[in-house]
Formats: C-alpha cells, structure tokens, sequence
C-alpha cells in the first residue's frame, strides 16, 4: 500500500482515526553556497624519504594517457600509494624516477619499486604534456585514474588516463582527495576508501577510458551521460595547444565565490565536486564546444552531482536503510499483500542486488524501520507478524534469521513502525500502535518490562535516535513533540518544537536535528532538551522526511515531496541550519529513464530515508518508484553502521 498525498503513513491509518492528514506544501528558497574542505599541500614530484625495501613485490603495469582520442606527449607519470594519515593526507610516492609518454601517450611502470603494503591502494596521475601533433607542453594538464590494490595489479595491467576516468576519480574519491592529487584515508577507514576505489570503476571503464565501467551493474541507471559531459569540460583544456584560453575559463569558472583559481584539470574538477552548484550554465556551455565523449546531456544540468538510482534486489516500496561495517546498503520494503517481494533487500557498495529477489524472513511483512547493530545484524521491525500486531525480525550479514522463527514479539510490541541501536548494543523499538517503547538486549533480552516504556507526551511516535549517553528521543508524528527518554524508561523530557517530526538526527555534539514533515523546516534541539530553533527553512525543504548528519556535523534531509537533496550547515557551523544547497536543492532533476513510448524521464518520487557510508555516498529510498539512489561523494565520511551520534571512522 502506497502512501497517499495526504498522510505520510496511511497504510497505518486504520490503527486511529485520530492520525494527522498533512496537507501539501510549497517549496522555500535558499542559498547555493557549499563550503570546500580544507586541502593539503601538493604531494612532492619525488619521495621525501627512500621507499622501504622490498618487503611487497613491485608493481608492474601499463597504459596510456590521451585527450579524448588524441594521444598526450611527454607527460610526467607518477605512481602513487594513498595515503594513510587522515583524508586528503599525502600519499606514499613510488616512482622516484617518474616515467614519460612517448609520442603514443603511452608509457610502462618497472617493476622496480615496491609498494608500502601489499593492500595499498594506487592511483596514477598524468602531468603537463603535448596534446596531438603539436609540440606546446600545456601545463595545466592533470589527469588521473585508479589502478586498485598493489596485490591484484599484474604485469599485463593496462590502464587509460582521459578526462573520463579523471571525472570519475574526482567524484568517486573527493572526500579522500586534496588538492595537487594528494589522497588519502585514515588507517582505520581502509575499507571507505576501498569501496570509494570501487565505485571510481563503476563509473569508469578503466581499460578504455569510457563510462560506465565494465562492471557497471545491470541493474543501475548509468550517469554517462553527466560523467561524457564533465570529462567534454575538462577536454576543452587538454585538448588545447598554443590558445589555453579554454583552460582559463573553465579554472575561472570553476573558482567558488572567495576561493583561488586552480591551475590544473584535476583540481577544476574537485573543485566542481565540492561546489557542485557553481556557473552550472557557463560551464555546460563550454563542454558543447567538444564532443570526445558521447553521449553527453543535451540540456544544462542542474547542478554537477553525480547520481545512480538502482532497481531491483526486492525493492518494493522501500523505506528505512542502513549502512553496515563493509558498506552494504540494507533496505526495510513496506512489501504487497502477496508476499512476492522480499521485505529486506541487500546491496552491494557499488549497487549490486546481493540477494535479487530479497530476503523473505519469519513471514512478516509490511516494514519501515531498520537498525544495524555493531555485529552487523539488522534488525527491521514489522508491522503484521503470525500474531497480528508485529514483530521485530534480526537477521545476520548473510540475511539469515537470528530471532527465531516468529522473530521477537514480547515487550508489548504493536505495530512497531522504527528501531535505533544505542552505544551499549541494545534495540530501541517504537511501537506506533500503542505508543510504547520496547527495548530488547543484544541478544533480544526484554529490558523494558511487558509493556513497554510510555510517556504521557507520546501520541503517535515514529521516528527515533540514541544519544552517547543512551536516551533515545523520540518524534510524534501527529503532534509537536519530541520526547527524551531515559535508558532505564524513568525519566521523560517533553520538548515542544516541532510540526510532525517524522525524521530525527542526532550531531556530533549532542544536538537533535528533527525533520519536520507538516511544516517543511527543520528543527534543532540542544541535548539539554532547548529549543534552539523552531524552523530553519529554505534550500529545496519539501515535506522533509529523511535525515542524516556527516563526519562534518553536516546536515542532509531527504524530501518527501521532492526529489532533491537538503543541505544545511550544522551546530558548529557560525550560521547553523544556513542554507548550503540550492533553492530547489541538489540533483532536482534526479530521474529514471522516459517509459517507452514517452521522451519524459519519470522523477524521482517521495523519498524516505537517507544515510551515508563510510565513503562519503549519500543513499535515499525512494518509495514512490521503488528505487535506491546513491548520490556519489557529496558528504564528509562517518563510520558504520551508525550506532548513536555519528563519528569520523
């Protein structure tokens, strides 16, 4: 049962005829400015210190670098290992002899320099050079792609360096990447960085040079076209000779409000990734001046983020998802009444389906929550069981049951709608039903007594977050109030603040961020239980129903009416809730291909719930066309699965 334009979960509606109708509203504007994270300094040309002897065996590959399909001359290539010191950190140089292109764009690395570990991730950048025939070096030519684990690299490796797999790399790493090419992650997010290395090669095809990448999944709808028309920009400058006119446009263009020019194609484009707002139609007109890419978008984007919806893997209506400790996507689906899609779907960190028609577990149905505990056992909550008022069903990280075969069903549980885990691995479960709480142990243990815990301001909560001193707080959804809630269900704190807050975060600094689905605002709350603000507004706020926090105390809100993303700036922010995304905010124009027959691409449609992994993607469902959408490398990295206020993995 789908939602309908007048209640946010009507299929509920048969539990109280005293639910909320939420009625329409119109779009608020905002601001487009997006701050750039600070960069590091240009990793030097040549190793500051002896690379150790060979204690992994050296790397040997080879490959070409190309403007479009003109080979690049006499550009310097350097290998590179990431860094492993914190994001953007200077990386491990290899070469202390850089190699040269030869007239081809060819070149061959040695197998004479050994990597730092056998697991370190490469990358290869191509610097300066002649473009064609002519004999001008152009200098501001930076091109780079990925080459993957130093132990999966043999000497039959062949690799292209173009624009294309420079977009790719850009978007795919930018949370990892400083300026100069300096990349890097800290020794405890290997596996971020190692899925970010992964979704570079699914926008790339690495061998060719071309987009999507060979393992691009079937079920993906390909950025292409987007990804043709970026390396087109960026083509306008390699492809230049003796005129680098094009290159100072497109670094002047590419210059935020307040910022220096960069002097090079790959720091163009990470400054377009992190400001992906900035002279959109300047910057489309100048890609149509090439055409070495195609397709490429016949229209101006709006705006330069990259995007990839999934289908699939039991999808069906599908609300609440998490994110686990290797990157895979969990999704709760709402399900039909024949039971033929699966209620939980599973994903890949590059959008594979890992299970294709979903995991059918205990029988239940009719899901939308989610939590993912430190073990990496997900816990979705259901509203019909066997028993007929719900039930919370565990599975583990191969989609197996681990709660019995009805799933748990004591603790007074009716109707439970959403789930938290907090820092002591323990399950908050809001029952919608009956407002009451349930909290099981780990090991789903009652904590929280037969009935459950109440407090006399809940109504209809719906939405819920742990704190690092594990209260929960909960949002009605048919009142103003969230409620604080102590672990051992004692103590309450009813704050008045906000219009059905059916999407709740919690920051790095112990401030509660409510989205506000009747009143399209946001609210903030300090920890305290004050009312900070009863309403930031603006920046393409549309019924907002999803949020989430970043690395970077960050906001980011998922608009229930609205295919576009919410940016904010947070509590440490000078200005918090200020706008940082557009009025009509990022990737208004997310889309799935036209049905056959028509030429109009069908909009993204009510978005639910959005999360954000240890790389720096921003995932969203989308229950209106069954759909899971990865916007690709916009938010600052938080460690997974998120237990409690998010934290820098």
């Amino acid at each position: 049962m789908k939602f309908n334009s007048r209640s946010l979960l009507a299929p509920l509606a048969a539990i109280s005829a005293g639910i909320l109708s939420l009625s329409l509203a119109g779009c608020a504007t905002g601001i487009s400015t997006t701050p750039t994270p600070p960069t590091t300094p240009t990793p030097p040309t040549t190793p500051t210190t002896p690379v150790a002897p060979p204690a992994n065996p050296g790397v040997s590959f080879s490959g070409k670098v190309t403007a479009g399909s003109q080979p690049i001359a006499g550009a310097t290539i350097q290998v590179y290992a990431a860094g492993t010191t914190g994001n953007g950190s200077a990386p491990t140089v290899l070469l202390s002899t850089p190699q040269t292109t030869d007239a081809t764009g060819a070149f061959t690395v040695p197998a004479a320099y050994p990597c730092p570990a056998s697991s370190s991730q490469l990358y290869v950048v191509a610097r300066g050079g002649n473009t064609g025939t002519s004999t001008s070096p152009n200098s501001a030519i930076t091109l780079a792609t990925v080459v993957g684990p130093c132990n999966q690299v043999t000497a039959s490796s062949q690799f292209v360096l173009n624009e294309v797999t420079t977009v790719a790399t850009v978007w795919g790493l930018s949370q990892f990447l400083a300026t100069g090419a300096s990349l890097g992650a800290s020794s405890t997010n290997t596996q971020g960085l190692t899925n970010a290395f992964a979704t570079v090669a699914n926008l790339a095809n690495l061998t060719t040079g071309t987009s999507p990448g060979a393992a691009f999944p079937s079920n993906g709808i390909s950025p292409a076209a987007k990804v043709n028309t970026l390396a087109n920009l960026i083509n306008t400058c390699t492809a230049a000779t003796t005129d680098l006119t094009p290159c100072t446009n497109l670094f002047t263009a590419a210059t935020p409000a307040g910022a220096s020019a960069p002097t090079n194609t790959l720091d163009a484009a990470l400054n377009l990734v992190r400001n992906p707002g900035t002279n959109v139609a300047a910057l489309y007109k100048q890609s149509t001046a090439s055409n070495a890419f195609t397709p490429a978008l016949t229209t101006t984007p709006a705006d330069w983020t990259l995007f990839i919806s999934y289908t699939g893997g039991g999808l069906n209506e599908p609300g609440a998802l998490g994110v686990d400790s290797t990157g895979n996507i969990w999704v709760s689906n709402y399900s039909d009444s024949t039971g033929t899609f699966g209620i939980a779907s599973k994903f890949s960190p590059t959008g594979s389906p890992i299970f294709p028609t979903g995991i059918k577990a205990n029988g239940l149905s009719d899901s939308y929550g989610l939590a993912i505990d430190a073990s990496d056992n997900v816990w979705i909550p259901y509203e019909h069981s066997p028993s007929g008022l719900g039930a919370v069903s565990v599975l583990n990280s191969n989609g197996q049951s681990i709660s019995g075969a009805a799933g748990y069903t004591a603790g007074n549980l009716y109707y439970p709608i959403a789930a938290a885990i907090d820092p002591n691995g323990n399950a908050w479960v809001i029952n919608y039903g009956n407002a009451h709480l349930t909290l099981y142990s780990s090991t789903g243990q009652v904590l929280s007594g037969t009935t459950g815990f109440f407090a006399p301001s809940f109504a209809f909560p719906a939405a819920i977050v742990v704190d690092a001193n594990h209260n929960a707080w909960i949002g009605d959804e048919n009142d103003g109030f969230i409620t604080r809630i102590s672990s051992d269900g004692t103590q309450n704190l009813p704050v008045s603040c906000c219009n059905s807050p059916n999407g709740l975060a919690i920051d790095q600094r112990g401030y509660v961020w409510a989205a506000n689905f009747a009143g399209d605002s946001i609210s903030q709350i300090s920890g305290s239980g004050t009312v900070v603000s009863n309403g930031y507004t603006g920046a393409g706020l549309d019924h907002p129903q999803g949020i989430a926090v970043d690395g970077a105390g960050t906001l980011w809100i998922a608009n229930y009416r609205s295919p576009a993303l919410t940016q904010l700036a947070g509590s440490a922010s000078s200005n918090p809730g200020a706008a940082l995304s557009p009025a009509t905010g990022w990737a208004p124009d997310a889309a799935l291909p036209p049905p056959p027959g028509s030429s109009t691409p069908v909009k993204l449609l009510e978005a639910f719930a959005v999360v954000i992994d240890a790389s720096g993607n921003l995932w969203v469902t989308n229950f209106g066309t069954n759909t899971l959408t990865e916007y690709i490398g916009l938010a600052v990295p938080i460690k997974t699965p998120l237990i409690g206020p998010p934290q820098i993995p």
